[in-house]
């Protein structure tokens, strides 16, 4: 079935079942591999997408209930929240092998954008559910802080 989906602004049409999830038509139908499977089931986050500006597990959303929304992956994630994430990132040297940086990256631009100044918990509450296998979780809250001052300024 043809479906037409707003995807980091932009109106790409795919030609999919019905019930595919979007992180496989992302990735396999758009070649937007930024997007990564991390466990099919919504638990670990490395999935996460933004639709329509919130945080959502993509391996658990299916294409028909993505049509009408703004979608946006790792690859359009390109506003001042996003920039000023992915510079503490990098700054913060939080990446080791990389597997759930896109989803806890998503995660973290859609804290900032809620709430610009989040404290310790509100950072470990909001970004609870992003696996890490390389368990790089305090580099990844000292980022958020980073981040948010980075926003500040």
């Amino acid at each position: 079935m043809k479906y037409q989906l707003k995807i980091n602004g932009e109106i790409r049409s795919v030609d999919v079942e019905p019930g595919t999830p979007l992180l496989w038509v992302l990735r396999d139908e758009l070649g937007l591999t930024g997007t990564k499977f991390g466990c099919g089931v919504a638990y670990c986050g490395a999935c996460t997408v933004h639709i329509d500006g919130y945080p959502s597990r993509s391996c658990q959303t299916f294409i028909e209930d993505a049509v009408d929304s703004e979608i946006t992956t790792i690859e359009g994630a390109t506003d001042r929240v996003a920039k000023a994430v992915q510079a503490a990132w990098r700054e913060k040297d939080v990446v080791q092998c990389g597997w759930c940086q896109s989803g806890q990256v998503m995660s973290a631009i859609g804290l900032l954008t809620e709430n610009p100044k989040p404290s310790d918990e509100e950072i470990k509450e909001y970004m609870y559910g992003n696996a890490c296998r390389c368990v790089t979780y305090l580099r990844i809250n000292e980022a958020v802080k980073l981040a948010s001052r980075k926003l500040e300024a």
